[in-house]
């Protein structure tokens, strides 16, 4: 009895807490997609031609590949980083055009994939597994790409220290190409608030409830999409996903203060040409 009544005080808690508003930018223990179950869905969610929660729909991907070779913003021989390259969607591909890429992602699970399909295609591509902010490259690169609003999920702090690695891993007039969301987007999705069941799925294998809330920020343009697990064994796990938006204008700011300059904008990165009101920019950068 003094176990189950543990249990149930433990899950009260956890089920008390996931209605606290967080701490901004609050991060719970350990890293989700390094979880067993966890990272498979993730990788799965990655490689759906489909869907668009983890990497973007293959139509994208495909669109976006072609928009920066069209463009020549990538071009045959260019030495490439691909900051949170996932599963390599990107970087097999650009590949393929004659450039040279080395891909860093945290994900093991991802990593090893894309090292499967690099080498089972005859690509030499470099994949790293570790933090972006371990990098320590000086002049290597032409161009750092970071697609899906990598940059968006971090605080200001670990944003600008992001910035200054890339710009010293690029080379003189090197470009940073990425994209970001904003507080439009979040108007049209609103936020999370709901309580599901699932029979097994993306977060646990077995039975178990998900409680989906979402918390806005408006003083500092950011949200977070929060998510408490409650598993048939009595387990409760809270994760978090923290985003931050920016304006055409609090974006060019932060990038001159980092020591690059706006070259070109769209509202995605398949070249969609750029219009007030949408909920992506995408933007490449110079380094000066």
């Amino acid at each position: 009895m003094a176990e189950i009544d543990k249990c149930f005080s433990k899950l009260f808690e956890c089920l008390a807490d996931s209605i606290r508003k967080p701490n901004l930018f609050e991060k719970e223990e350990g890293l989700f997609w390094d979880d067993p179950h966890i990272s498979k869905s993730l990788l799965d969610a990655h490689l759906n031609p489909e869907y668009d929660g983890a990497s973007r729909k293959l139509e994208t991907i495909e669109k976006t590949v072609n928009n920066l070779v069209r463009s020549s913003l990538l071009k045959q021989d260019d030495m490439v980083l691909d900051l949170g390259c996932g599963p390599g969607l990107y970087s097999n591909r650009f590949c393929q055009f004659g450039m040279h890429l080395t891909g860093i992602d945290l994900s093991k699970r991802s990593i090893e994939y894309a090292q499967r399909k690099a080498e089972e295609q005859g690509l030499n591509i470099e994949y790293i597994r570790g933090s972006f902010f371990n990098i320590k490259y000086d002049g290597m690169f032409d161009r750092v790409l970071q697609v899906y609003g990598e940059i968006c999920t971090f605080p200001n702090e670990e944003r600008d220290r992001l910035l200054k690695i890339i710009h010293k891993a690029l080379r003189k007039d090197g470009l940073f190409i990425f994209d970001v969301s904003t507080r439009e987007l979040r108007k049209s999705e609103g936020l999370k608030n709901k309580w599901l069941f699932f029979d097994g799925g993306f977060w646990h294998p077995g039975k178990h409830i998900v409680l989906e809330q979402g918390f806005d920020y408006p003083e500092h343009d950011t949200w977070v999409d929060q998510y408490t697990v409650i598993s048939e064994e009595g387990k409760c796990k809270t994760y978090h996903m923290w985003f931050h938006d920016y304006s055409l204008e609090a974006i060019t700011e932060v990038l001159a203060n980092n020591g690059f300059q706006v070259k070109h904008i769209w509202n995605s990165l398949t070249g969609e040409e750029y219009k007030a009101g949408g909920g992506w920019i995408a933007i490449v950068a110079q380094k000066v």
